[in-house]
């Protein structure tokens, strides 16, 4: 989204309802839209919001230029009124979100738009396009770096991600989920993610032998040397060499950072059988790389199976989360205000019970353990409600009512910040460093339960007594 107008980047549906709105003069009543997911990716425990820098941006840029409203036109859908009041729309509403790198789980509202009517459904699609694609990555990202338990792990995946902004963006959300690097020079550009490489079988190729191209590589780069091991024979002649290089051009210079790559075979093996011949060198602060289609679950077992390894490289699998590759956010209406501005609330109604909306705009509060610092649960609350940390605090599960918990001696923390008021940016983004460590910090607070691979704990999202009334009053009411 750099530099670029994409105001355009609708669902041309949310053309025609504002042209409705407009037509029918309820395009200035303020409305509220809350983007929340359904399902947690891999069902995990809970996902990583992120994207929130890419909405702002989106937000204070919205405007539409001559050519956008003449294509408009050419549909011959929209009437002159309707197309002179979008040549001079701008965002005069208000958006509140919980700050990247935040643990959310299912039903929560990650953002919430109150804005006039038209103002708020056409920046519908832009929205749900950042949060979800970064969220999804993030949310894959920290998966694999909690497999890798303590050992880094770099983004590797531009060149099979889905399009530049899959590339770029994709690696910065991975580097907020816990990465400690990205191969994407575009993303270090423009984000400050620390890049980096190591080479391709196509230079050692390039050179008459591998010891050549081993050697050549550490007196180009003798602080940024890792080589790549595996173009010929990797126990035979690709560790031998590389020990070779590394005595012969990095020790004399008292050079101790350095490392090999492993791109084939059998991992696990050639890891404990390239350590062997790296400490029988002396060679003991040799960091081993392993790259090849990894994920969390084939990390896990590398490193179940003993295998190792300092860094791990991880491409396609991570920058597409080809396991589950949909975060599935969606963006509902949740109230409206009436003439008057009262606050009406709203409902979605399905068949399918994991659709039904949750009504009003809402508070979210996330509550912890005073002793511990860990999250306990979160619960949704009417906007105009307040928790006081310092009295008694019941909770209950909104699905199995008879399930109630007494908090005592216990934090409250409201998660969504305000980032829009009256359409000015009341919020400074933090940078990329921060959001990590803060995303790291968050994370370190759920029980370890809630963070399982398979079968993890359900974190429990209740809803407010007062909440939980209005719902099943909207629930309860007739379609007429």
């Amino acid at each position: 989204m750099n530099n670029r107008n994409i105001s355009m980047l609708c669902d041309f549906y949310e053309f025609t309802m504002a042209a409705g709105y407009f037509s029918e003069g309820i395009h200035r009543r303020n409305v509220y839209f809350d983007v929340i997911f359904r399902n947690v990716p891999d069902k995990g425990g809970f996902a990583i919001a992120a994207g929130l820098e890419q909405v702002i941006d989106f937000i204070k840029d919205l405007h539409f230029t001559d050519d956008n409203i003449s294509y408009l036109r050419s549909k011959k859908l929209f009437n002159e009124d309707f197309l002179s009041y979008l040549k001079n729309l701008k965002f005069t509403g208000d958006i509140f979100a919980v700050p990247e790198g935040t643990p959310v789980f299912p039903n929560e509202p990650i953002l919430t738009v109150k804005a006039p009517a038209i103002e708020a459904q056409i920046i519908e699609t832009a929205i749900l396009l950042a949060i979800n694609h970064q969220s999804l990555i993030a949310t894959k990202a920290n998966r694999i770096v909690r497999a890798a338990d303590g050992r880094d792990v770099l983004e590797f995946g531009s060149r099979r991600a889905p399009g530049v902004d899959g590339a770029v963006l994709g690696a910065r959300a991975a580097y907020i989920g816990g990465c400690a690097g990205t191969s994407c020079t575009m993303t270090d550009l423009q984000y400050d993610i620390p890049a980096s490489g190591t080479m391709a079988h196509s230079w050692v190729q390039n050179f008459a032998d591998e010891y050549e191209a081993f050697k050549t590589y550490c007196e180009l780069y003798p602080n940024k040397t890792t080589l790549l091991v595996d173009t010929y024979n990797t126990l035979k002649s690709g560790v031998p060499n590389a020990i070779r290089a590394f005595k012969e051009v990095l020790i004399p210079q008292g050079i101790t950072q350095y490392a090999i790559r492993l791109d084939s075979g059998d991992i696990a093996y050639l890891s404990k059988k390239a350590r062997i011949l790296l400490d029988e060198a002396g060679l003991t602060d040799c960091k081993i790389v392993a790259t090849n289609s990894l994920d969390e679950y084939i990390i896990r077992d590398l490193i179940m199976q003993g295998a190792k390894i300092d860094i791990f490289g991880v491409g396609e699998r991570l920058i597409t989360a080809k396991s589950d590759p949909v975060f599935g956010g969606v963006y509902k209406l949740v109230a409206v205000e009436d003439e008057n501005g009262q606050i009406i609330p709203k409902i979605k109604k399905s068949e399918n019970v994991t659709k039904i909306t949750i009504p009003h705009f809402k508070k979210l509060y996330r509550y912890f353990e005073k002793d511990s610092g860990m999250a306990i649960a979160d619960e949704l609350c009417v906007y105009d409600e307040t928790v006081d940390d310092t009295k008694t605090h019941t909770i209950f599960n909104p699905l199995e009512t008879w399930k109630v918990k007494t908090l005592t001696d216990f934090s409250a923390k409201v998660l969504q910040v305000p980032v829009f008021i009256g359409g000015k940016l009341v919020y400074t983004p933090p940078d990329i460093h921060s959001i990590r460590e803060y995303c790291t910090n968050q994370v370190a607070l759920l029980w370890d339960e809630v963070k399982r691979f398979e079968n993890p704990h359900i974190y429990y999202v209740d809803l407010s007594q007062k909440l939980w009334d209005i719902r099943q009053k909207l629930l309860s009411a007739s379609l007429s």
